[in-house]
This record gives C-alpha cells, structure tokens and sequence, in this order.
C-alpha cells in the first residue's frame, strides 16, 4: 500500500465515521470513545466491516479511526457472517447504514472516458510536470490518467486533485 492510497483511506474510514454517527444521531467522536456500551459498540463493528466491504480500507486505518487495536477489527470482521445470520439488531443495522453508504458512495460523479476525466482535471489546474519523478494514478469508474510530477510540486497537485475529485468517486495511487 502507498502512503498516498492510506491517506485516502484516512480520509473515507473519517467521512463514514462521520456519516454513521449523523445516521444514528451520535455524538461526534463516539465511535472511538472507550465506552463498551451495545449503542456504541453494534455500529463501530459494522463501520468496520463496510469500511473494509466497499472500500478496502486496511484493518490498521480503521483501528486507528475507531481507536481499538487490530485484532478487534479483525474479530468484527470475521464475525459479520456469524452476526448477520443469527443477531437481528446487528443485521438491521448493518443493512440501513451499508445501504445507505453505498448509495453515497455511488451518487458521486463517475467519468466514462479518459477525455472526460482529463478536461475535467484540467479545469482544475491538475497538470504533468515537465521534469517527471513521481507518476500519480488517478481511477474514477473503469478508466484511469496518469499524472507526472516533481517531488517540488507533489503537494500542490495533490492539493489540485483532492479539489477536483471532491464529488467523485475515485481512487489515487502512486505508481
């Protein structure tokens, strides 16, 4: 994993933190309180298992986001079958928050062609560096662009690309 996909999984494994708890009408940052209580605990495990399900966000950036350690998000998600099939609170819950994340995640503007994908960076100013060192990819749907840059001028495209893909699904890797 490259630091850069793991910022973006930062950044996911928050916004649905945040989406779950705007759900549940929670206080903010309840998810990672300490407290064992069944109102607590039921979503953080099923925020686990969707955040790893839709996303593929690594067991390390959801323990830290939800402030336990890895073997408890390992246990969360090993036990969702179990869980599904025989515990209905966990089974409604999950379904209401899996459904209504996916239906999110899919609302978000999704590009059908490389020319689409590039106009639409290039209005934002997202643009290859002459002198090439680091190559950033940028995935949105089925297609992909590859963007050149500098070490100088990594932050500031990053910068650009995080502005321009904020309502679009999308995923960016260093290659």
């Amino acid at each position: 994993m490259t630091s850069l996909s793991k910022v973006q999984q930062e950044e996911y494994f928050e916004a649905l933190l945040d989406f779950t708890t705007n759900i549940l009408e929670l206080p903010e940052g309840s998810l990672a309180s300490k407290s064992r209580k069944k109102h607590l605990q039921l979503p953080r495990m099923i925020v686990s298992v969707v955040a790893n399900m839709i996303d593929e966000t690594h067991y390390n950036v959801i323990a830290k986001g939800i402030n336990r350690d890895r073997t408890s998000v390992n246990y969360y998600i090993n036990m969702h079958e179990s869980n599904l099939r025989g515990y209905p609170e966990y089974r409604n819950l999950f379904n209401d928050i899996y459904k209504k994340y996916l239906n999110l995640k899919q609302s978000k503007k999704t590009f059908i062609d490389i020319l689409h994908l590039k106009n639409h960076l290039d209005s934002f100013g997202v643009k290859n560096s002459e002198k090439q060192q680091i190559t950033l990819r940028i995935k949105s749907g089925k297609v992909g662009v590859n963007i050149k840059v500098s070490y100088l001028d990594l932050s500031f495209q990053l910068e650009l690309i995080n502005l321009a893909m904020k309502n679009c699904n999308y995923k960016l890797n260093l290659i």
